[in-house]
């Protein structure tokens, strides 16, 4: 048998564990019937870490992290820390892991199953069968852009790309459709912004040159956001810088009806970052009601990326026979009827996981 994976584990705050909790059992049980081998390591992240060293990445998670072969989230963040600012917020260990690990490229797949349609707030016509996949560029753009300044009568921020930045991104995106339905979608604001300019010429450069059997369609983001509402099966792979990536990706979670179902990946860098895209709902915190599907999806795309594509395949399917058979939690029953809890919808999965799974994820 070969070495095993070693997946550090960052439970974090909030339903952070109880989700992470299933996509662990639900990762094991997968690994188990198909003889791949795994080890997990859990550290303190987030509000947890604050709570145990003062720093919400403490250095021991960091090297941790660094070292591992993935590291897979759960979630950050709570009223608990609202009063910290700066460095010391949760949401900054979590800005700095990415900033750390080198992670530039974010995926985000929302795929909408005909069981679920009628929960988007779309009519279900429109969306059954959306399957979009977000890459968005983490790690500059607008947010990380020098100089920038506040004052009370003043401020100001500075998006920037260099034509490197643009080439590494693009390509994880053509790839991605490589591997999809031949498609992306590039979006920017070309007919304002001159780093929109650059970002249309690298792109088109890219996919005409090393892409050419992939359709590259260029769309600006206000079209982009209208197209994602009006007419969503026409998207493959969405492409976008870091600002209009937050916003379309967001707006893309809108179609399936609740958050709990999207996990995320960021790669790139020295070790790949898995999440779902939800918070970490302190409310539901301890009530055994959150959705953990998007963190045992999340953990779907970390053994696609480690290349156990097979494994990756199984827990993809026992997802989808779960919710086949009516098993939905509490976001997915506006209708009235009774939600399983997290753990009854995790035990519906490990049911489901020996039934022959029919397509590979479109991670």
């Amino acid at each position: 048998m070969n070495d095993p994976f070693h997946i550090v584990l960052l439970p974090g705050d909030g339903i952070g564990e109880e989700v992470t909790t299933s996509a662990r059992r639900v990762l094991e049980a997968a690994s188990e019937r198909l003889g791949l081998s795994l080890s997990f390591e859990e550290k303190a992240f987030g509000g947890a870490g604050i709570e145990s060293s003062g720093n919400p990445l403490p250095d021991g998670t960091l090297k941790a992290c660094k070292e591992a072969d993935a590291v897979l989230l759960g979630a950050i963040g709570g009223p608990e820390w609202d009063h910290l600012s700066g460095e010391l917020r949760p949401e900054a260990g979590l800005l700095r892991l990415r900033a750390e690990l080198g992670v530039f490229a974010n995926l985000r797949p929302t795929v909408v199953p005909e069981s679920l349609a009628h929960l988007s707030i779309l009519p279900a016509e429109l969306v059954e069968g959306v399957d979009v996949l977000v890459v968005r560029e983490l790690t500059g753009g607008i947010y990380f852009g020098e100089p920038r300044e506040y004052t009370p009568t003043r401020a100001f921020d500075t998006m920037t790309y260099s034509a490197d930045e643009i080439d590494r991104i693009a390509r994880v995106a053509f790839e991605r459709a490589s591997r999809r339905r031949q498609k992306v979608t590039s979006v920017d604001k070309a007919n304002v912004l001159a780093v929109s300019r650059l970002w249309r010429e690298r792109v088109s450069y890219i996919g005409a040159n090393e892409y050419p059997d992939i359709e590259l369609v260029h769309m600006y983001v206000d079209n982009a956001a209208m197209q994602m509402i009006l007419n969503p099966l026409q998207f493959d792979v969405l492409l976008t810088g870091n600002l209009f990536g937050d916003i379309l990706s967001d707006l893309s979670s809108t179609l399936v009806g609740s958050l709990g179902l999207l996990p995320s990946a960021s790669l790139g860098g020295i070790t790949p970052l898995f999440e779902p895209v939800h918070g970490s709902a302190p409310e539901l915190a301890g009530t055994n009601s959150a959705n953990p599907i998007g963190a045992i999806l999340s953990g779907a795309m970390m053994l696609d990326e480690l290349g156990e594509y097979p494994a990756a395949m199984h827990i993809a399917e026992g997802v989808s026979g779960a919710l086949a058979l009516g098993a939905l939690t509490q976001d997915l029953t506006p209708d009235g009827r009774s939600p399983v809890s997290t753990t009854e919808f995790t035990d519906h999965v490990l049911a489901c996981l020996n039934e022959s799974a029919v397509s590979t994820p479109n991670f």
